[in-house]
């Protein structure tokens, strides 16, 4: 039932590719390069907002568990990618690997979801978050993700960004480590 309901959400999006050129090379861009703009996006924040350091520092540490929780998932869940099964239309060529969840939409998203955590970058946050998700919908479009390997994405950046606002006393020591450490270097 649940296979059932995952290619028929991964039709219903997918089906479109193909249609329009200009939407099929837009949808391609945010497939693959909207990680990038969330990592300039930090590096602004980093550089320009000094005062939102310890966030964009917490930010890459949900980023880098997320990505890490995606990594023991697959050490015991494999799951095709739907290409792999013949299934859609392809717009991206991809390794054939399991595609369950999507590292590109766990990263954006782990990285979102903690400014959602905090008042002051709460709308930093939900439009980061907005983004992710539009990704990960790109991801399906372009044919290398089923929407339940967005979904289960979505789960990892909850539980990665959830365990960083947790141990964010904790981390406070490692962010003043960094912090100074850029000031020394001038960054």
């Amino acid at each position: 039932m649940g296979d059932q309901l995952n290619i028929k959400m991964f039709y219903g999006i997918n089906n479109l590719a193909g249609e329009n050129l200009i939407f099929d090379k837009f949808m391609i861009i945010i497939a693959e390069y909207l990680p990038f703009i969330f990592i300039l996006f930090l590096l602004f924040l980093w550089l320009k907002k000094k005062e939102k350091r310890n966030f964009v520092l917490y930010s890459g540490y949900s980023a880098v568990t997320g990505i890490f929780l995606n990594f023991i998932i697959r050490l015991f869940y494999f799951h095709p990618r739907p290409f792999m099964e013949n299934n859609g239309k392809i717009l991206i060529s991809h390794s054939p690997e399991t595609s369950f969840p999507s590292d590109h939409t766990t990263f954006m998203l782990s990285i979102a979801f903690v400014f959602l955590y905090f008042k002051e970058t709460r709308k930093i946050g939900i439009f980061l978050s907005i983004l992710g998700i539009i990704g990960g919908i790109a991801r399906v479009y372009c044919g290398v993700h089923y929407p339940f390997d967005i979904l289960g994405s979505i789960s990892v950046a909850g539980v990665s960004s959830y365990i960083i606002f947790l141990s964010r006393g904790k981390l406070k020591l490692l962010n003043k480590f960094f912090s100074n450490l850029s000031s020394r270097i001038r960054i």
